[in-house]
């Protein structure tokens, strides 16, 4: 989110990710200091998204876990991406638990349906945002469609990488995804007329 599209510039950074864990692997403080540089801020972003003011406090206790099992993990830095947001989500969703807070129902899913090309509007409009009110419009969807959203777009994980997170299939996560953002961009054009129309009446005072 935020200008110029985050997932991009988080999948440029892969290599440089993929290096840095192979090394905090073999046991280098400091690469793993890189890795956290290069994952944290999305996955804060992305804890966020799921239990609002508690995500710094449920984020550390998932780099916990994520330095625990670093031996265990196998893979790129686009693996290693998808990995820590499955660990942060395991631990989010024992804090909602916790908590006793319920997930937003939402409704079902299709499978099917036809997706828009790389360019379509509604990314443009969220990328235009910052990222404080992505996450407060993100929080107003349906839980499933506020996941895929926030995996694919904060995290910046591609489709099948985003459903193993979520245990689902690739077509439900980007359907989900889809009718996320198409939503928000509903409510970015309305809060953009909205905004002119206060503009001009102030204006004609």
């Amino acid at each position: 989110m935020g200008k110029g599209g985050q997932p991009r510039r988080a999948q440029a950074h892969d290599g440089e990710l993929g290096a840095a864990v192979a090394r905090a692997q073999d046991g280098d403080e400091a690469a793993f200091a890189v890795a956290y540089r290069l994952v944290q801020p999305r996955l804060l972003g992305y804890v966020r998204g799921l239990v609002g003011d508690d995500a710094e406090d449920v984020t550390s206790d998932a780099w916990l876990e994520i330095a625990r099992d670093l031996g265990r993990f196998k893979g790129d830095g686009a693996g290693f991406r998808g990995w820590t947001a499955t660990i942060a989500r395991h631990r989010a969703l024992d804090h909602l638990r916790r908590q006793r807070a319920r997930p937003r129902p939402s409704t079902l899913e299709q499978d099917v349906l036809d997706l828009p090309g790389p360019q379509s509007t509604h990314d443009q409009a969220l990328e235009a945002i910052s990222t404080e009110r992505a996450l407060e419009l993100v929080a107003g969807l349906p839980r499933d469609q506020a996941e895929a959203v926030l995996l694919r777009v904060v995290v910046g994980l591609d489709g099948p990488a985003a459903a193993r997170v979520l245990g689902k299939r690739p077509g439900a996560v980007r359907t989900a995804a889809y009718r996320g953002l198409k939503r928000l961009a509903r409510q970015l054009n309305a809060e953009s007329v909205t905004d002119a129309a206060s503009r001009t009446l102030g204006e004609s005072k």
